[in-house]
């Protein structure tokens, strides 16, 4: 059951000082998880693997980065409810800065491994407080915006990831810089007011960050599933179509293949991604649903996946442009966390917000097991009938869970969850 309070915000302008931290946090946090995508195959190489080991070992790496994200985001989202948003803000850029500075100085592919681990760990906190903090301080009426202004300012840290590598021409030094980034983004957080809503709730005698009341009430466990489903295909998009581009090109035949770099094509996807997240954050303003527009960007990012994975002999500039496409068309991202955010009450909102994104980043290598068994088992190896598949089946099981969701634009977040 769900009750409504009388919590009061006062009006605060789109960008507040929550709005411009939780968006350079964001930006440092896409940054450290998509960097490992650009340097994949230069870093593994400096490790000593060769061949087709270069694409398995970035497989196991990249899993346990992902797994470090799902333990992570229950972590973070429970302190977040318990300790307040700030706290979580705080700690989580703290670790997964650390583990940045670890990673450049990594000899071995299991320490490699392990510094992944710890870096998804940290990552986890930042999107779901900041976007929590971000929706809790402004009216219903303007949080659209707030949430699209984090969303596409942080999305760009991946181009940024990009043009850093390109300038130190070092997967190391990216790394630090990484690191250095994280520990300047501390010191702005200092005077980082808490949300009046939660500091309200703070004080009551309410049950506070109790993940396991999302699964004791058939009802409120259904709309958390859903909440997560609808956000897998951006994953399997991200996680493997354009981290796996270089494969997927040779596979296509596109005109020098061996010239295509990973990347590149997430620097491109990412642009994309800022244009989509700008793009459907205002849609969803001017037409007033969060659902509607939703329901557009995954058709359009069902039709982009098979456009992809039947762009044989292109070249390597339309490639990239068709990458930039699909990115536009996962920029639903944002739309799917303020989804997450509104559908529960303050007490559980941050536990919500901050596992729902990283269950479905956890959730890659469980996408990456069900694409290589349809790659392997049943296509022989062909990635683009596995990948048509798999994009397939996500989209379908994205489009049901959006269906049964309610519509959020003007739900009041003044309320708690009660058993």
């Amino acid at each position: 059951m769900t009750t409504t309070t009388s919590l009061e915000t006062k009006p605060v302008s789109i960008l507040n000082s929550a709005v411009i931290v939780a968006a350079l946090g964001y930006f440092v946090d896409i940054y450290d998880l998509l960097l490992f995508g650009i340097v994949r195959t230069d870093s593994l190489k400096d490790l000593g693997v060769v061949g087709d080991a270069i694409r398995n070992q970035g497989e196991y790496l990249i899993s346990m980065q992902m797994g470090g994200m799902l333990f992570g985001g229950i972590l973070w989202g429970i302190l977040g409810d318990k300790k307040g948003r700030i706290s979580v803000l705080f700690g989580s850029i703290l670790i997964y800065s650390v583990a940045n500075i670890a990673n450049g100085m990594v000899t071995t592919v299991d320490g490699y491994a392990f510094w992944r681990l710890i870096a998804g760990i940290g990552l986890a906190g930042e999107l779901g407080a900041g976007i929590t903090l971000v929706t809790e301080s402004l009216p219903k009426e303007k949080r659209g915006y707030g949430t699209m202004i984090v969303a596409s300012i942080g999305v760009s840290g991946a181009i940024a990831a990009y043009l850093v590598y390109q300038i130190f021409q070092d997967w190391r030094l990216c790394y630090y810089a990484g690191g250095v980034l994280g520990v300047l983004l501390l010191f702005m957080r200092i005077k980082l007011n808490e949300s009046g809503i939660f500091q309200k709730v703070a004080d009551s005698n309410e049950k506070k960050g109790d993940f396991l009341s999302l699964f004791s009430n058939k009802k409120r466990f259904f709309k958390y599933l859903q909440c997560i489903l609808i956000g897998i295909p951006i994953w399997f998009l991200v996680g493997v179509l354009i981290t796996f581009s270089p494969e997927f090109a040779k596979a296509l035949n596109v005109q020098a293949a061996d010239t295509v770099s990973a990347g590149q094509a997430i620097a491109w996807c990412y642009s994309g991604l800022v244009l989509g997240d700008i793009g459907s954050g205002i849609l969803s303003q001017w037409f007033k649903s969060r659902k509607k527009i939703m329901f557009l960007f995954l058709l359009l990012n069902l039709g982009m996946v098979f456009i992809f994975l039947n762009s044989f002999g292109i070249r390597v500039q339309t490639f990239y442009y068709i990458c930039l496409a699909m990115g536009f068309s996962v920029g639903y991202w944002v739309l799917f966390i303020t989804i997450a955010a509104e559908q529960f009450g303050t007490n559980i909102r941050a536990t919500v917000t901050t596992t729902v994104p990283n269950f479905v980043r956890g959730l890659l290598p469980l996408i990456i097991l069900i694409y290589t068994f349809f790659r392997d088992d049943l296509f022989d190896g062909n990635i683009l009938n596995a990948g048509m598949v798999v994009g397939s089946i996500l989209s379908v099981i994205a489009l049901i869970a959006l269906w049964k969701l309610k519509e959020t634009f003007h739900t009041d977040l003044d309320f708690i969850e009660k058993n």
